[in-house]
């Protein structure tokens, strides 16, 4: 008689540390946050009281996280002069003035500064809130170096506060991801932060590329894994969602 396959699961190390080390998504254009964006950087614009890359920061200090390494471009002045006020965190700027180098051209540029591996990557304008437990030391937890070579934080398509789109991803029963392909919709949403290991930022493109390229590598390999994020998410791309997400703050 043959004996079923145990399903592989994510259970989560304990003892698996946060890295000390996470890239922070901050160069974008912020097109479609106009005309909030138009005296601006994206992560400069204030979500409930505070500029939306600040949300980020506190969230990677709360979790353990030592140095942030952040990409500028659009109004790069400004940004780094922001950075300069953060405390409890060691800044490393990324510096794309002369060429915005989109996400994955962003890593590339950004990973002589990067001093850990795997890394915590995090877009700027995320809004999350943790569900039981913090959710970076969460997906900490459930990196496999010796299954992944990237673990995306997601979030299902039905709590994707403020999400307007048709999904990003499949998930299969062990946890690794396929894209949405011909499906109408895609039942799971990338929240904009992951886990990466290095290994997965080699023999890249010259210039700019998308970090696309880099997860259709893992999930050719059938080392691109996903974990679901138990707390609020929101999607904060435009002006309304800035109200949007502040008013469902308020209501609780």
């Amino acid at each position: 008689m043959l004996k079923k396959k145990r399903a592989l699961s994510l259970r989560p190390n304990v003892e698996a540390p946060v890295p000390r080390t996470a890239m922070v998504m901050a160069a974008g254009l912020g097109k479609r946050m106009r005309p909030l964006t138009a005296t601006r950087p994206k992560p400069l614009v204030e979500l409930a009281g505070k500029p939306m890359i600040d949300h980020v920061f506190e969230r990677l200090k709360a979790a353990g996280v030592e140095k942030a390494v952040v990409n500028v471009h659009y109004l790069a002045d400004a940004m780094e002069g922001h950075l300069a006020t953060i405390d409890g965190l060691e800044i490393a700027v990324s510096d794309e003035r002369e060429q915005l180098l989109e996400t994955g051209g962003g890593l590339v540029k950004a990973l002589p500064d990067i001093d850990a591996d795997p890394f915590l990557s995090c877009n700027s304008d995320n809004f999350w809130i943790d569900g039981p437990s913090d959710t970076l030391k969460l997906l900490a937890r459930h990196w496999d170096d010796e299954k992944m070579d990237a673990l995306l934080l997601l979030v299902p398509h039905a709590r994707a506060h403020g999400y307007g789109y048709r999904g990003d991803f499949h998930m299969d029963r062990n946890g690794r991801l396929s894209r949405r392909g011909m499906s109408k919709v895609a039942p799971y949403v990338f929240t904009g932060i992951q886990m990466l290991s290095k290994r997965l930022i080699t023999d890249t493109p010259d210039g700019p590329f998308s970090t696309n390229i880099l997860w259709d590598r893992a999930i050719e390999a059938g080392r691109c894994y996903g974990t679901v994020h138990q707390g609020l998410w929101f999607d904060v791309g435009r002006p309304q969602s800035i109200k949007d997400t502040e008013a469902a703050l308020i209501d609780g």
